[in-house]
């Protein structure tokens, strides 16, 4: 498999942009796990990395244990909102693989940010939607040439495979 390029600063910037999407969506978890503190510490842990730099079994502990907090909670929402804490946590470890599962793993926190507003909403996709376009106009250039490097992803099926897609293609337009 083809290998792409990912600098400490690429991880440090997706990692800052992936903590800003999931501490959006912070308060549809906390609204029904309040107290439950796994994914906040998930994000202040990515968000420390974002200022140190350094990939920590502690991080990928908190972004495990986000993703515990996921499946503990039954509100569907507040379970994407979790997991988008999660992923952010993960971003410091994308693999510098060119494949489809990498920039999965870029997209991921945004995806699961608009899923979980979108399924706090009702499921009012446009919901969804205008959270996609606020991940789009906050993506800084260096996530967006990172996400380049990548393969595109293809659209799928399901609704999280829309958003990936979607997500995936706007950042890919606007880099260019």
């Amino acid at each position: 498999m083809d290998q792409v390029t990912i600098s400490d600063e690429d991880r440090r910037v997706l990692g800052g942009w992936a903590a800003d999407r999931a501490a959006s969506a912070l308060p549809l978890f906390e609204a029904h796990a309040p107290h439950d503190l796994r994914p906040r510490e998930a994000i202040a842990g990515i968000r420390r990395y974002t200022e140190d730099g350094r990939r920590t079994a502690e991080l990928r502990s908190l972004a495990w244990a986000a993703q515990a907090a996921a499946g503990a909670v039954a509100d569907p929402a507040a379970a994407a909102a979790a997991r988008s804490a999660c992923c952010a946590a993960a971003t410091p470890y994308v693999h510098p693989l060119a494949s489809p599962h990498q920039s999965r793993h870029v997209l991921a926190p945004a995806v699961y940010q608009a899923r979980a507003t979108e399924l706090a909403a009702g499921e009012d996709t446009a919901v969804g939607d205008a959270e996609l376009l606020r991940a789009i106009e906050t993506a800084p250039p260096a996530v967006r040439a990172l996400l380049r490097r990548m393969p595109a992803r293809s659209p799928g099926r399901g609704r999280l495979d829309t958003l990936y897609h979607r997500l995936d293609a706007a950042l890919r337009a606007d880099a260019e």
